[in-house]
């Protein structure tokens, strides 16, 4: 069955709230299948910072590339149409599986998918896309998508950092089996936002998100963010403080966006800015063991 009329649900994610369409000719349990880790973020029609639409048996419009990403068998590939709007392409191993138009102010969006429909497929190329879509829409408003694995301990959260294979998620699991009272929050896509004082200074949460990599672990739950770690692999244990720009460095590179336009740039580099200023940075240089986690424990939360 497929559904004979356009459908629309709305999700709150680190109060942005978006919706999702799909289009006539989608099948009925489109949302079951596609968007079930959505589901603890759903919320009642409102106003939205953006909209995505998905549609099939229709064809995408042609492009300039701009730039691409690879990563782990997954591919971006990035560029701008005739009329000035921003694509994205979607590939998962060397297999495309949709394209994400925007209009110049990101408010709405159209994902067209192939008409075969693959259930994996279809659920890579929407969960892309809204992850695409939310890093870029929410950029301007001091909130930043980021890749690393955070967990909640006495009502903070502690985000561990690192390129892929650092051992991002390994860390977070010895927090979880070696220092009790912690549990896991996302494990790979939390949202951060940062809270201006009346002072100039402010105050910084982390979220949980409909995307958290290879665990699924889709809370919608919120808590202070207590730090952030960079995770390096060593033959030893050994933490220190990052301050200035080794802590705005630090955070940089784990935060998803769209840089090479100046307005998101900018809202990023803010963001940026405002956390390594006023949020803890730590440099954790460890083995994966019981030791490690609990030295970090007592650094960053104790």
């Amino acid at each position: 069955m497929s559904l004979s009329v356009q459908e629309t649900r709305y999700y709150k994610v680190a109060d942005h709230v978006f919706s999702l369409k799909a289009n006539a000719g989608l099948s009925d349990d489109f949302f079951e299948k596609n968007a079930d880790n959505y589901a603890p973020f759903s919320v009642s029609a409102c106003d939205c910072l953006f909209s995505m639409e998905v549609v099939t048996d229709a064809k995408a419009p042609v492009f300039v590339e701009e730039t691409r990403q690879d990563e782990e068998g997954q591919r971006i590939v990035c560029g701008i149409t005739q009329h000035g709007e921003s694509l994205f392409e979607f590939y998962l191993f060397d297999k495309y599986v949709g394209t994400l138009v925007c209009s110049k102010d990101y408010r709405t969006s159209k994902l067209f998918v192939p008409s075969a429909e693959n259930t994996s497929h279809l659920k890579f190329a929407v969960n892309n896309a809204l992850m695409v879509l939310y890093a870029i829409a929410t950029a301007p408003f001091d909130t930043a998508l980021f890749h690393a694995a955070v967990v909640n301990y006495q009502d903070r959260g502690y985000m561990f950092l690192g390129k892929s294979g650092t051992g991002k998620s390994t860390h977070a699991r010895l927090w979880l089996k070696y220092n009790e009272g912690s549990t896991l929050l996302n494990d790979d896509n939390p949202v951060v936002r940062f809270y201006k004082n009346a002072d100039g200074k402010g105050f910084a949460k982390v979220f949980g998100s409909p995307w958290s990599g290879k665990t699924p672990c889709y809370k919608n739950e919120e808590c202070m963010l207590g730090g952030f770690v960079l995770l390096a692999q060593a033959p030893f244990n050994e933490i220190s403080r990052l301050r200035g720009v080794q802590a705005y460095a630090a955070i940089l590179p784990c935060i998803s966006g769209k840089r090479w336009e100046r307005s998101i740039a900018d809202g990023l580099h803010n963001t940026e800015n405002a956390l390594a200023a006023n949020v803890p940075v730590w440099y954790l240089k460890c083995l994966p063991d019981e030791a490690a986690a609990k030295l970090c424990l007592k650094t960053v939360a104790e």
